[in-house]
This record gives C-alpha cells, sequence and structure tokens, in this order.
C-alpha cells in the first residue's frame, strides 16, 4: 500500500511572492539560480526559508507520503530548490509548458488536468498556492469516488508554515487508519469548514 503522494509546489509555497514593497518575510533566505532554460548569467533570485528543509524532511521521514515535485520548476526543483533545502531527490511531474496569460485559464488551477492524469487512482495531498473553489470541487469529486485528496492551500506572500504540514502529516494518518479498516473520515480544511 502505497502512501498518499504529497504534491509539492514552489513558487508561493516555498518562494514566496513579494509584498507590495517588494520584500520577502524575514524568515527567508536570499539565492541566485540558474534554471535550465536561462543563461548562466542571468541568473533568478528566490527567497527560501531554511528552516523548511528539516520540516518536510520531518514529515517525508514518517513514511506517510510520498513527496513529489508539482511545480513549473520541473525538475530544477530537484536540481535547484531541494538541494537548497537539504532535501533528497524527489520525483517531480513533468508539467507542460502552457502558453497561458492567467494560471485558471479554465476556472482552475492549470496544473490541475495534468495531476489528474498522473495520479490516476492514488490518493493525493497538494500543497498549493493557487486554489480555486473548482479545484476544490475536483478534490471532493475524487475522494467521493475513493481517490482520496486533500488540498492544503498556502498564503503565497508567507510561504508554507509549519501548520500546513501539520495539516498534511493528520490527513495521511487518517488516511492509513481508513486503509486499515476504519470508517473513511473525510478531510476538511479548517478554511472549508468556515
Amino acid at each position: 500500500m502505497r502512501p498518499p503522494y504529497l504534491l509539492l509546489d514552489v513558487d508561493g509555497v516555498l518562494v514566496p511572492f513579494p509584498q507590495t514593497d517588494g520584500t520577502a518575510p524575514a524568515t527567508h533566505t536570499r539565492h541566485n539560480v540558474v534554471p535550465t532554460d536561462r543563461a548562466p548569467d542571468a541568473p533568478v533570485t528566490i527567497w527560501l526559508n531554511p528552516a523548511h528543509g528539516p520540516l518536510l524532511m520531518h514529515v517525508i521521514r514518517t513514511g506517510l507520503v510520498t513527496p513529489v515535485w508539482c511545480t513549473s520548476w520541473r525538475h530544477d526543483a530537484t536540481t535547484l530548490i531541494g538541494p537548497l533545502l537539504g532535501l533528497p531527490p524527489l520525483p517531480y511531474i513533468d508539467l507542460p509548458r502552457p502558453q497561458i496569460t492567467t494560471s485558471h485559464p479554465n476556472g482552475y488551477l492549470w496544473k490541475r488536468d495534468h495531476v489528474d492524469i498522473w495520479l490516476g487512482d492514488a490518493p493525493a495531498i497538494w500543497l498549493d498556492d493557487d486554489f480555486t473553489s473548482l479545484d476544490h470541487a475536483w478534490a471532493a469529486e475524487r475522494t467521493t469516488h475513493g481517490q482520496t485528496t486533500a488540498l492544503v492551500q498556502v498564503d503565497p506572500h508567507v510561504g508554507l508554515l509549519p501548520e500546513h504540514l501539520v495539516k498534511v502529516t493528520a490527513f495521511a494518518a487518517r488516511w492509513l487508519v481508513t486503509q486499515v479498516g476504519t470508517p473513511n473520515v473525510p478531510f476538511r480544511d479548517e478554511a472549508d469548514a468556515a
């Protein structure tokens, strides 16, 4: 029995968007990285919280999730972002490079259709900053059909917080309990309950 996939986004989750004054959270450290499609003399500046690596490793070491990058950084998440956080090489979903002007071209997150195909009937916990109500409806529909799915929404200007990983671990533990014969208890994010 494979544990749920933990789908990890980068931008807005591990790399927060700047505040209106252009600053990043004080907890984050500046790094210049060179993604695959960039020239060495044109690095990209990112801000990462060094505490995220140990927090994510704690969740990974529980064995309750199978981590996978789910980001437009694709392979660069494994080669650039992960090492800066002290993460081991993780697999990634090879998302396409769509020609879009919004992250919600159909009213929902552009990655969703690709993720749905990639997941098949596997359970998943998805950390991202850009879900819409249609994404939450999709997750509920998957769960109703036995493909347990939880979305954990992150504020893109703050980034990942420990409480997000508490939700991930709690959901994964509940999922495991349901696999050993306890009646299915649906996951509800506090934001969903409001």
